[in-house]
């Protein structure tokens, strides 16, 4: 099937054989996806969402080969071409996520049985997150950042040069200062006083009766007991490496082999720097090239086209045409392969379409909202169906490109894998016509009105005034657009004044990965046992790539696929809510926004301040695009009742304001809210439901989680996982505790001081259940508010209807009844 004629790099022909595998598989599920026949509806949802989980796993799959890829090919316009099958294969992937939440009504799904029978780890099941999403940003989008990063390194400037405001020490507290330093001066003077007085009382009773024999019998004995065991020691790890029960420390470091790939990977990065940099350099020549070779060429066939075109339209209809707006296309609308005639059709029934619109819009409005549970009953009684795919057709194209161009293509003169200027001319070319056209637009316009006027005398007074109405018209009907409150100001002035404010902040440096989990290994066997798993915090990472961070850095995958505008983040304290918030901007590149209700009390007041702070945010979160824009305490904003000390700061301030911006966020803006709430019980239900597209409900970890994350954190603060420290028993006793509170007792025990002494004194779990002790757990009533709490939200209701469905469904007799009866 690889017919790479070359005398590539080993290395270069490796990743194209890689990249000619993954397009392979996805030929392959592609003609799966789209048969020569429609299959019919599936009446059983089981059946029905293993099938579109075996896709999603194997969408997967060839999503992990392309990004492998992409990420060591040097061949500039081979990424590029890699690049696009990527944002399809993501959003198909988005789309199956999406299929299974309709049609399985949870958010977390347990596909351990699937991975079994394909013989894949769970490893396998993660999300690959694209490393180019923090800089796969335009070139005005990053100076915006770079002046972003600016006005943080002055503000903290500034605000490190302010005055500190230290109170000065009371008499009271300088005198216990010097007791304490008093106190502990004195300690130490006893100690060494009798460490003194013992020292000699020993020389003194032992002068006379040790000898020189019995020093060196006691000197014997302890050495050869430290060897004996030292001995027995290696022997006990050489026996449990042979038998495979501890691995060999020569494994643990890095083989040559390793070192030497790692080192191969370096080198062809900065081999793509070099070749992307060439790349660009020869688009901006070619672009050149192009326009003083081929212009007047162009500009030419294109108004001898036109002038045809408008004595056709006259020969034809007795008169000459209008032109074609620039929304429309232009020319390139009159060249799409149509007759004058057809073209002259299409333009008045656009404009028929256009006037009954507004009349059709608010009747069609009215018949979807009634005939809902008819749709609903109809489709189940039909089968369930996927939905239409807005990738699919993408996918074909990329998957012809690659069969007709790129897998039969001769690179043996290729070898340093560069760029082609043949291939960069004919997308230039492309670019070129268009701007080229734009040019002749406006001059056949004017052309065009100058014919009207001289050949048409009598009726160039008509055709004027119709055109000017016409124009008006289609402008009469656009949208209004939202008031700019600050078309003034510069960007730069607004991100320093929010940045002042608090509202605009530096994410943390997390990562995705470093959100530490497990995977739920019997999930799909407590479903069949009639158990409901609860969700890991492995299902918890997947969840927030295919919500939040696959979206917000691809552009395509935003407009395209199931657009969330928001995430509310559910979960007791402790639980990383707020790290994922950060490690969503940190793998996707976006700036942060702070719209917690503490953090906006008592700034921008009164109405007025408030609607120009959402203005303002939302503004400059457009222009710096992708932007995450945090509510902490969610609760707070949809208060049943607002607490006697929080009603100074009103917390509901932006109740009403918020969900109106977030009704103006669309498919091209790639602004994501997202709230974290630990209690979710104390707001208003139905209005943060409406607020939120998905609730995510984050658990407490598992007993997986829990030992792999004291493992971690331990050796991260600079601890060291010696036999002595059981881990297992640990993770056990430290059941409904958070990731939070695992990281306070961390901190707490594992200071310098006891880190210097591990050498002598390794540490042990016992060390770690005092601080653990200090802390309230999740308690069981906690942990089932939650779940009750989330089984009321949208999801959560049809998930419970669902449930007593299916038991209603089992005795076929009464199910019939029960239908006659609705």
């Amino acid at each position: 099937m690889r017919s790479y004629v070359s005398a590539e790099p080993p290395s270069s022909r490796a990743y194209n054989d890689l990249w000619a595998d993954a397009q392979l598989e996805l030929s392959r599920i592609l003609a799966e996806e789209q048969p020569a026949e429609q299959p019919q509806p599936q009446k059983d949802r089981v059946v029905f969402f293993q099938r579109v989980a075996m896709l999603y796993v194997r969408y997967i799959q060839i999503l992990r080969k392309l990004q492998k890829a992409h990420e060591l090919i040097i061949h500039p316009q081979k990424r590029r071409a890699i690049r696009k099958v990527i944002d399809s294969v993501m959003g198909r992937v988005v789309e199956l996520k999406n299929e299974m939440v309709e049609k399985e009504f949870l958010e977390y799904h347990y596909m351990d049985d699937i991975l079994h029978d394909m013989k894949l780890t769970p490893d396998k099941l993660e999300i690959p997150l694209p490393q180019y999403f923090p800089n796969d940003h335009s070139k005005e989008v990053q100076e915006r950042k770079a002046m972003l990063m600016k006005i943080f390194k002055m503000v903290e400037a500034t605000e490190s040069l302010e005055p500190s405001t230290e109170k000065e020490m009371t008499q009271e507290e300088a005198i216990r200062v010097i007791q304490v330093a008093e106190r502990a001066r004195q300690g130490r003077m006893r100690s060494k006083l009798y460490e003194e007085s013992r020292e000699a009382s020993l020389r003194s009773t032992n002068a006379g009766i040790e000898s020189t024999e019995l020093a060196a019998i006691c000197i014997q004995k302890v050495w050869r007991g430290y060897i004996q065991r030292k001995k027995t020691k290696i022997e006990r790890v050489k026996e449990l490496i042979a038998l495979g029960m501890v691995m060999d420390p020569k494994y643990l470091a890095p083989r040559p082999a390793e070192v030497a790939l790692l080192a191969a990977e370096a080198c062809t990065r900065l081999k793509q720097q070099e070749h992307e940099a060439a790349y660009q350099k020869a688009v901006v020549a070619v672009t050149i090239q192009l326009r003083e070779m081929e212009g007047n060429n162009m500009s030419n066939t294109l108004k001898s086209q036109v002038r045809e075109w408008f004595f056709k339209c006259r020969n034809v209809t007795g008169s000459f045409p209008d032109y074609p707006d620039e929304e429309d296309g232009g020319s390139a609308f009159i060249f799409a392969e149509k007759s004058p005639q057809q073209v002259l059709e299409e333009i008045a029934a656009k404009e028929d379409e256009a006037s009954s619109n507004k009349s059709r819009g608010k009747e069609e409005q009215k018949e979807k909202r009634k005939p809902d549970k008819k749709m609903i009953d109809e489709q189940e009684e039909a089968g369930l169906k996927m939905h239409p795919s807005a990738f699919l057709s993408d996918l074909e194209g990329a998957d012809k490109t690659f069969n007709d161009f790129w897998r039969s293509r001769d690179e043996t003169e290729n070898l340093s894998q560069k760029h082609d200027v043949e291939l960069i001319k004919e997308e230039r070319r492309k670019v070129v016509e268009d701007e080229i056209r734009v040019q002749v637009d406006e001059q056949m316009r004017q052309e065009l009105a100058e014919l009207k006027l001289s050949v048409d005398k009598d009726k160039g007074g008509k055709t004027k005034a119709n055109t000017k109405k016409k124009k008006g018209s289609k402008s009469g009907k656009k949208k209004k657009k939202e008031k700019d409150l600050t078309a003034d100001r510069t960007l730069e002035s607004l991100c320093q004044e929010l940045v002042e404010q608090g509202l605009l902040k530096q994410a943390n440096d997390v990562r995705l990965q470093d959100y530490l989990g497990d995977f739920n290994y019997l999930g799909t066997t407590l479903r069949q046992n009639d158990i409901e798993p609860m969700p890991s915090l492995s299902d918890v990472r997947q969840v927030i790539s295919l919500y939040a961070i696959l979206p917000l850095g691809s552009q395509v995958v935003h407009e395209k696929a199931p657009l969330i505008k928001s995430i509310l983040l559910v979960g007791p304290e402790g639980a990383g809510k707020k790290m994922l918030v950060h490690a969503v901007c940190q793998e996707t590149g976006a700036t942060l926004f702070d719209l917690s209700p503490l953090n906006t009390a008592g700034k921008y007041p009164g109405k007025s301040g408030l609607a120009m702070m959402v203005h303002v945010v939302f503004k400059v979160a457009r222009l710096l695009q992708p932007s995450v824009i945090w509510i902490g305490d969610a609760e707070k904003m949809f208060y049943k009742k607002v607490p006697k000390e929080e009603k100074e700061l009103d917390p509901k301030r932006l109740k009403k304001d918020l969900p109106k911006s977030l009704k103006l966020i669309k498919g091209e803006d790639r602004v994501l809210i997202i709230g974290t709430t630990e209690d979710p019980m104390s707001a208003d239900i139905k209005s943060m439901c409406k607020m939120y597209n998905k609730i995510l409900l984050i658990p407490r970890p598992d007993y997986g989680s829990r030992y792999i994350m004291w493992k971690e954190l331990i050796n991260q603060k600079g601890g060291e996982t010696t036999k002595a420290l059981d881990l297992s028993s640990l993770a056990k006793i430290s059941d409904g505790y958070t990731p939070g509170h695992m990281v306070k007792a961390i901190q707490s025990v594992v200071t310098e001081r006891r880190i210097r002494q591990q050498g002598s004194r390794p540490l042990t779990a016992a060390e770690f259940v005092t601080p653990l002790a200090r802390i309230d757990p999740v308690f069981q009533e906690q942990e089932e508010a939650l779940k009750n709490w989330y089984a009321k939200t949208p999801l959560g209701r049809k998930r419970v209807k669902a449930a007593t469905g299916k038991e209603e469904e089992q005795p076929p007799v009464k199910g019939k009844g029960a239908k006659k009866k609705t």
